[in-house]
């Protein structure tokens, strides 16, 4: 009840406090500009000039202070060491590519992001042309894009009790060996086996992605002008050349960005791997490797903050290529 009425107060502060900075903002560049007198036209000029930096002011603030500051205090403390007391340049860049979790983070992330967006956009692609042909869609587009209100930490959790393991004469509470024992075979410890566990993380966040894409791509395919649809189908075209030489063509900037957006979410993926096995049994990935090096044990805000700057560089040049495609779409 406590954090219930917390977070309503941080709604009601928020909300009147923007109202009350907007409406107090104009009053006084009324005040100083007034949209009267001799100078009514040059003051509404220079009024409108700066306007738009009073709505933009504060988001400004907020981002530089919450994203540029901790951007430049993290490159700072990459570049000392652990307790960041001393200046050691790149040592902390040179000790992640020699050490072996470091690669072993690396070369995993690099394996989520060749599964994770393909299976999502291909299975969210198929989820949206199926859908819109069938008579119940609505509810089957419900029933997949509901993962999408989970929690990361909530699905890592139910997808740990689906490969929970039990020993072979208990009854099994986990879902696959249930199912495994059922068809005769042996419970496994499905996460720690080598290198299949990590094959079965990445379902977590493909079960929880896939509604994502279908949500986007089943309104691009809506897009469609149906003129086109039409003329090849009088021109023979079966529904799978319809779906693959017509509809797919004509949507692949749609894809493109719901592709990078997933890879954003796979780069920074920490939650499912901390909760399922905090990146035992060769599945670490470079947000837990960070976490463990921050936090955890002795910290060591050097190494932490170099593993984030790699992060963050591996991000970046998505994020832009997916900001340009956006606007290329817009416009």
């Amino acid at each position: 009840m406590e954090l219930f009425w917390l977070a309503a107060r941080t709604i009601v502060i928020g909300v009147f406090g923007c109202v009350a900075w907007f409406w107090g903002s104009n009053m006084v560049l009324d005040a100083i500009y007034p949209p009267r007198g001799e100078k009514a036209g040059d003051n509404i000029r220079r009024a409108n000039q700066i306007r738009p930096w009073l709505f933009l002011g504060p988001a400004i603030l907020f981002m530089g202070l919450y994203l540029v500051y901790p951007v430049l205090d993290s490159l700072w403390r990459s570049l000392h060491n652990a307790d960041g007391s001393r200046f050691v340049g790149v040592d902390n860049y040179t000790w992640a590519v020699g050490d072996a979790k470091f690669r072993e983070s690396m070369r995993n992330n690099m394996l989520w992001l060749l599964v994770v967006p393909a299976l999502s956009t291909l299975f969210g692609l198929i989820a949206a042309q199926l859908t819109d042909r069938i008579r119940w869609g609505n509810i089957g587009k419900s029933l997949i894009f509901m993962p999408m209100a989970i929690s990361f930490v909530g699905a890592g959790v139910i997808w740990k009790f689906i490969y929970e393991y039990r020993d072979a004469d208990e009854t099994q509470i986990g879902l696959l060996n249930y199912l495994v024992t059922r068809l005769g075979g042996d419970p496994q410890l499905w996460l720690t086996l080598i290198p299949w566990n990590n094959f079965f993380l990445m379902i977590v966040l493909v079960w929880i992605q896939t509604g994502f894409a279908m949500v986007i791509l089943s309104a691009a395919l809506r897009g469609i002008p149906e003129e086109t649809i039409e003329a090849a189908i009088l021109d023979g075209a079966s529904p799978l050349q319809v779906f693959f030489k017509i509809k797919v063509p004509q949507i692949m900037g749609t894809i493109a960005v719901v592709w990078t957006t997933i890879t954003i979410v796979v780069l920074k993926v920490f939650d499912i791997v901390f909760v399922m096995t905090n990146g035992q049994w060769g599945t670490q990935v470079l947000a837990n490797l960070m976490y463990d090096w921050m936090f955890r044990g002795t910290p060591d805000y050097g190494r932490g903050s170099a593993i984030a700057i790699v992060l963050m560089l591996l991000v970046t040049p998505i994020m832009i290529w997916n900001i340009r495609n956006a606007r290329k779409e817009v416009r």
